[in-house]
């Protein structure tokens, strides 16, 4: 049944009762925006997140949102975040909804189904950006046109600010472009991220609703060997790609200490009383001091709980040589490192140095690490959240976590805006396919995400009596 994108109040109640099956308007306006999304190249090769913004806008304005409102900003023609002012009565600061657009490189012939088409098989939809972070984009913008059809009149204006750039590493960033250069439309309080954050799934069992306060620090590294060269037909024992092919074995072994923080021993915490068996009891166990050594081995299997525990390094990319019949004057690799919050680029760097073993490896950062500090988990944003969960997952546990990764929340918290991961749609532990083929998001997963992020807009900003 297709509901067109403006719709009116008559048409909500006429449609509160649907036979099993169909879609109430409310989903099939998040389901349309979503494949709109989904079947427009984001990616930061060949995609347009411009074009993204601008099917979004055509939507605000058909709602009724004034033109200057509505805001397709950015540093280049393809790479344009878009911004839109929901504008309340003020009675309380502004608040940021953010979420970002582009998404990362998907090969056709390595997944299973068009990845630019939203497809949906099995309970699932399938397609690039449908965890990451398109679903997010899809709900924020789903919940205020709703909001703005059912005249809610907050009481501080809300900022919706989807991005450009999120996932092409160090060529641009949408958020920062933005704080940097027009500060001025995002200015707030506090930033409510849809790309962190959500229910945590495992064997279809929901365990907690996870809400992010810290993530770790992005940073890659190139490792390089030069050589002299020469003519294939001579080779010569000092050749740079087994070097550096030798100095990452090396580096493949090696494990970062188990560092806890306050955010991260919380979580083992409130995650032992929810697991169950021996993964419940290692969790205690490695609380401990000093920690189980046997319990910390067994965790880390699993890859959420290891990088949760500890700063990792992961080599990303490798090249050397420049002709099939001459040997290899260069050989480099990226070494891609999240650490935890309290690690400095430097320790890291040595860290590396020392394990790579070898003083012929120059290892040089890419870029600039950014360093951001944990959001205090207060009592107004735990209690909007609790307010807004209850709603669509009762009874679930809220699990304060750390980002393993990395979001545009960064920059806000940078600035000292309180920044918190608080997605929509649940993740499965055993099942993470963002960045990966075959992305996928449950059916029933994304609709609930509509609606909590619909009920968290409405407790953040309900109106005033």
């Amino acid at each position: 049944m297709k509901i067109p994108a403006i719709f009116t109040l008559i048409g909500w109640f006429a449609c509160a009762q649907l036979a099993a099956g169909e879609l109430t308007p409310y989903q099939q306006l998040g389901r349309d925006i979503y494949k709109e999304l989904i079947e427009t190249d984001t990616t930061h090769s060949t995609g347009d997140t411009t074009k993204a913004a601008e099917l979004l806008a055509r939507r605000f304005r058909d709602t009724g949102f004034p033109e200057t409102d509505i805001q397709i900003i950015g540093p280049a023609s393809r790479n344009k975040n878009l911004v839109v002012r929901y504008r309340g009565t003020g009675v309380q600061p502004p608040v940021v909804l953010l979420a970002h657009l582009d998404v990362v490189e998907a090969k056709r012939e390595d997944w299973s189904l068009d990845p630019f088409k939203l497809t949906e098989r099995d309970a699932f939809f399938y397609g690039r950006g449908t965890s990451d972070n398109k679903d997010g984009a899809v709900a924020w913008s789903a919940a205020l046109l709703r909001l703005r059809q059912e005249n809610f009149k907050p009481n501080r204006d809300l900022i919706l600010a989807l991005t450009a750039g999120e996932e092409a590493g160090s060529d641009y960033g949408g958020a920062e472009w933005l704080l940097t250069n027009r500060h001025d439309l995002v200015n707030a309080k506090l930033c409510l991220n849809a790309d962190a954050g959500g229910p945590q799934i495992r064997h279809g069992k929901y365990l907690a609703y996870s809400v992010q306060a810290a993530e770790k620090i992005y940073q890659s590294f190139r490792l390089e060997v030069k050589g002299a060269g020469g003519h294939s037909s001579l080779p010569t024992p000092d050749n740079p790609i087994y070097r550096l092919a030798a100095g990452l074995m090396r580096l493949s072994q090696f494990e970062f200490p188990v560092r806890f923080s306050e955010i991260t021993r919380g979580y083992f915490q409130k995650m032992s009383a929810i697991e169950t068996g021996q993964t419940a009891a290692d969790m205690q166990a490695i609380l401990k001091t000093p920690p189980d050594p046997n319990a910390l081995k067994r965790l880390s299997v699993s890859t959420v709980y290891n990088a949760t525990l500890r700063t990792t390094a992961v080599a990303t990319m490798l090249e050397g040589g420049h002709a099939e019949n001459a040997l290899p004057q260069t050989a480099r690799a990226t070494v891609n490192c999240r650490f935890l919050p309290d690690k400095s680029p430097e320790d890291v760097a040595k860290t590396l140095r020392r394990f790579l073993a070898d003083d012929q490896i120059s290892i040089i950062p890419i870029e600039p690490a950014k360093p951001n500090p944990p959001s205090p988990l207060t009592t107004d944003i735990m209690r909007v959240l609790e307010q807004a969960k209850e709603k669509v997952w009762p009874g679930l546990p809220i699990l304060p976590i750390m980002e393993t990764g990395a979001t545009d929340g960064l920059f806000f918290r940078l600035l000292g805006t309180p920044t918190y991961g608080i997605s929509g749609t649940a993740g499965d532990l055993d099942d993470i396919r963002a960045h990966g083929k075959d992305e996928r998001v449950a059916v029933k997963d994304f609709y609930d995400g509509l609606e909590f992020e619909y009920q968290l807009i409405k407790a953040i900003a309900a109106e005033t009596k």
